[in-house]
């Protein structure tokens, strides 16, 4: 019976993942590698046909590989996109499909091929009101125009992204904001009129992936300031431009296990972490007198915002001058802490006590949105390297530091429950926002400002829940075992096809108790 259930499920599996899953496997052990096959893997006489017939498709399977190798890239996108009849490519048609694989329209990588398909455009006696997208191509015309973006173009058609299904895997995103919408717990911040008086049905969810695919739903234009989503980042041009070593001489890494904004110090007599407010007021000390300190305050403001816009990708980011100075007239905590630091030696010296709070409250009440915020997340994961420019803008060793911190103290007095019940490392302001990271996937940003009792967003803590039960995001899921919730980095039949290719090795070695544990 098990006999007849490996050679079903081999013919059922496509012949060339099966062949090249064998051949890796043949080659991950040297020493068995050197042995004959029949004592490798036992009696196989059985799965002879089964055998031959599959490598012998791989063969002709690889053969046209080959081919399509030798054929132009260019090419082989023009004829899957072209009308027969016609033998011309629709713009509108390619541009959409593309789209799909979760490349935006402005996405800055694609700007040559933007700026080509205008130039035709135009150059075909096309008026300048009327869109590109109408145009129809031929051969040459297409090859010439995608030509300088080829390389990304074919990986996105290719599927080989890291979410190679965009579709499937933006469909749950869909059904997670429908569900967190629902939700009507919570209470917006009223210690900042401004805060206040946002509407407490704003909820915005934006993705961006560390290959540049992003998707949004929601109100994810809408701008909000950025509060204590701030403090990751001002950390992570601390750590960039002095160091690991001298960032932490003066603030510790250790959770508080008190309240964001009390008034307490380690018992080194240093803040605790970046992430609380009096780490993060000497964070913007260090800025200030150790970072270019012949600076003005006004240069040190666009020095940071700068900084803040290329970890964005060049997004726009602002600045509300009526939040900053509502927050500087109700500061009375946060100058306590100020001075209380001061009182402890604290700060570097010549620190102007005065314009560093002032400091502190800019960085606090710069303005952003979805869209950007989930940008600068993404470039947290991808190491440093925004991933729609491609600029290096953090060491990874500084995103390895800045990532740590937000996981154990980003979420205030909740951070231990949400590093055990979501295990990925996020910040939550005061305005609503989220900034989630998973490392080495994507960053995420949602905005919901409705808060619960400890100053995390309602909506955006159960998005998180949601988003790790149905995907093994958590820090510490089991990719191999875990087979109760989805892996969107790999291919749909990937997984069924190394349980087929271990059902088989089991009938070939004869390990009844190893298919048994497969079917089952």
């Amino acid at each position: 019976m098990y006999r007849e259930a490996v050679v079903h499920a081999v013919k059922m599996t496509k012949a060339s993942n099966l062949a090249f899953a064998l051949r890796r496997l043949h080659m991950s052990n040297k020493k068995r590698a050197f042995l004959p096959v029949t004592k490798r893997l036992g009696p196989t006489s059985h799965l002879e046909p089964v055998l031959t017939s599959s490598f012998g498709l791989a063969n002709n399977q690889k053969r046209t590989k080959d081919q399509d190798q030798a054929t132009n890239a260019e090419d082989v996108l023009f004829d899957m996109f072209r009308n027969e009849e016609t033998d011309l490519l629709s713009v509108g048609k390619f541009l959409a499909a593309l789209r799909t694989t979760g490349l935006r329209k402005n996405d800055p990588r694609l700007q040559e091929l933007n700026d080509n398909l205008k130039a035709e455009h135009l150059k075909s006696g096309g008026a300048e009101g009327i869109s590109h997208e109408t145009q129809k191509l031929n051969r040459e015309q297409f090859k010439r125009i995608i030509n300088p973006n080829i390389v990304l173009i074919s990986r996105a058609f290719r599927h080989q992204f890291i979410i190679p299904d965009w579709a499937g895997f933006t469909k749950h995103i869909e059904d997670f904001y429908w569900k967190c919408k629902t939700n009507t717990e919570g209470k917006v911040a009223s210690y900042i009129p401004q805060l206040a008086r946002m509407n407490p049905d704003y909820w915005g969810i934006t993705v961006c992936t560390i290959d540049g695919q992003r998707f949004s739903i929601g109100d994810t234009t809408i701008p909000f300031t950025l509060q204590s989503c701030s403090k990751p980042l001002t950390y992570a041009i601390a750590l960039e431009s002095l160091g690991q070593e001298v960032v932490h001489q003066y603030v510790g890494q250790e959770p508080s296990g008190r309240n964001f904004n009390e008034l307490v110090l380690d018992h080194n007599k240093k803040p605790h972490n970046p992430m609380i407010n009096a780490g993060a007021i000497l964070v913007c000390s260090l800025l200030k007198s150790l970072i270019k300190p012949e600076m003005t305050l006004a240069e040190k403001f666009d020095f940071t915002m700068n900084y803040f816009e290329r970890l964005a990708g060049g997004e726009n980011l602002g600045f509300n001058n009526a939040v900053f100075l509502s927050e500087r007239e109700a500061a009375d905590r946060n100058y306590a802490l100020g001075f209380y630091m001061r009182e402890h030696n604290c700060y570097p010296d010549k620190t102007n006590l005065r314009e560093i709070m002032d400091f502190y409250f800019q960085c606090c009440a710069m303005e952003s949105n979805c869209d950007a915020m989930a940008v600068m997340a993404a470039t947290l994961a991808n190491g440093g390297i925004c991933p729609i420019t491609e600029e290096k803008v953090l060491r990874p060793d500084s995103v390895r530091d800045v990532l740590s911190l937000m996981h154990s103290c980003g979420m205030y007095d909740y951070s231990g429950q949400f590093a055990f019940r979501v295990g990925i490392p996020a910040k939550s302001g005061v305005s609503g926002s989220l900034l989630v990271v998973i490392p080495n996937v994507m960053g995420i940003c949602t905005w919901s400002p409705p808060l619960d009792p400890l100053g995390n967003s309602c909506r955006g803590v159960q998005f998180c829940e949601e988003l790790v039960n149905e995907f093994n995001f958590h820090r510490y899921d089991n990719l191999k075992h875990a087979t109760n919730k989805k892996d969107p980095r790999r291919h749909k039949y990937e997984t069924k096809g190394l349980s087929i290719v271990n059902l088989l090795f089991s009938a070939a070695s004869g390990d009844v108790t190893g298919m048994r544990r497969l079917v089952t």
